[in-house]
């Protein structure tokens, strides 16, 4: 296929992508993938313009990094300037051109080489941009390339008319954990095996966060770090602006008791003891816990709270594994595959209660899943390959657990 074909099947698909789209978040987010992948580029963003605050966000994000967290005034950086000016560009070299923003990009930590971007314009002015950044062949950028990244930004702004996009901007989150170039390496043989290779992420209070990703792309290692309940071989990890990036072993305890829980895809209760006694032998290990009854009632299970595991069917053994995580009051719940043994209408129940928890206690969720149709209840999606974040997006209109199917 040579390169005006491969361009027109690539208009073809985010057509098709953007008109039979059900969700506009998910379709405009898969557009941009296609694009980049098309250019055979490093990375790509489309950033969105507030009009209330005159700064311009990144809603959907396909790179090695979380820029999520960053917001541009308007006018400034290479992107903001081309929301301003509702003008394409292509920079071919970012740091002869007065125009980028050292101080914003920088803080990615993603080394920016080359870009082009192009508006997505409104009825009166710019919407926002598509960006595509660094071709991974180290060629520069050409006004073929250009054009493609001008169709799918003409395309955004017509279904952003058609069906509306309301993005989620970030401001105001408060950051809870933050993770810098976060590297994880295990012996392997002779060598070592790098499982992580630079993670940058940031988890704030109160959101629903799901990491995608297939099997052995590093999703339960990077959620053992966080966790405390391994340590990065590099990088740096803060909680709540403070560095933690070497605990003592006695901060870690106090961290893992009282800042957080987990819930396993394996139950891992006490056979021997009621789901009641499995959530009290929980609550006694902490100052101030949730009443015990009172957390068996928020995930469903008031009345099966003298059952013992064997006599639960395996979505309740999971809803009092539940239970006994927010017993502890965490600020956040860490869940690895919590639905993966469980079929689907146990694992609605399931959901719901982690949704149930999130409402009334505000406890953060960072759920690990291989699912993607789970994702779309969560604020943000993470995905990762081969150690990397290769994707970010956010949910402009996530749905309760009863709206899931598979």
């Amino acid at each position: 296929m040579n390169k005006v074909e491969q361009k027109a099947q690539t208009i073809w698909e985010i057509t098709t992508q953007l008109q039979n789209a059900t969700e506009l978040s998910t379709a405009l987010s898969s557009c941009l993938q296609t694009v980049i992948q098309a250019l055979n580029s490093e990375a790509g963003t489309i950033w969105i313009l507030d009009e209330r605050t005159e700064r311009i966000f990144p809603v959907f994000n396909h790179g090695p990094v979380d820029i999520s967290g960053i917001t541009i005034e308007s006018g400034q950086g290479i992107a903001g300037t081309v929301i301003r000016d509702g003008e394409s560009i292509i920079v071919e070299d970012v740091t002869k051109d007065s125009r980028f923003s050292h101080s914003v990009d920088e803080e990615s930590g993603f080394v920016t080489r080359s870009i082009i971007c192009a508006p997505i314009m409104g009825k009166d002015k710019p919407l926002g941009c598509v960006q595509v950044i660094n071709k991974q062949s180290g060629e520069l950028y050409d006004p073929s390339d250009l054009a493609l990244c001008q169709e799918l930004a003409a395309l955004s702004s017509i279904a952003i008319r058609e069906k509306g996009l309301t993005p989620d901007t970030g401001q105001g989150k408060e950051i809870l954990i933050s993770l810098r170039n976060i590297t994880k390496d295990f012996p392997s043989g002779d060598g070592t095996l790098q499982v992580l290779r630079g993670i940058n992420l940031d988890i704030y209070r109160n959101e629903f966060l799901v990491i995608l990703g297939e099997s052995g792309c590093g999703k339960s290692t990077l959620v053992n770090i966080i966790g405390g309940m391994e340590r990065p071989t590099g990088g740096t990890i803060s909680v709540e602006g403070k560095d933690f990036s070497n605990p003592t072993e006695k901060e870690l305890t106090e961290f893992r008791r009282r800042y957080l829980s987990f819930v396993f895809q394996s139950y891992n209760l006490m056979p021997s003891l009621t789901a009641r006694e499995n959530v009290r032998f929980i609550a006694e290990l902490v100052k101030d816990p949730l009443p015990v009854d009172e957390a068996l009632k928020s995930v469903g299970l008031e009345d099966r709270a003298g059952h013992y595991p064997s006599m639960l069917s395996g979505g309740q053994q999971q809803r009092v594994a539940i239970a006994r995580a927010i017993v502890k009051r965490p600020t956040i719940l860490f869940a690895d595959e919590p639905t993966a043994a469980l079929d689907y209408r146990t694992s609605i129940e399931v959901l719901s209660a982690f949704e149930e928890i999130r409402r009334t206690q505000g406890t953060s969720i960072v759920l690990i899943t291989h699912n993607p149709e789970i994702a779309r209840m969560a604020d943000r999606v993470i995905r990762l390959k081969n150690g990397q974040i290769s994707s970010i997006r956010m949910n402009s209109h996530p749905v309760t657990a009863t709206e899931l199917s598979w």
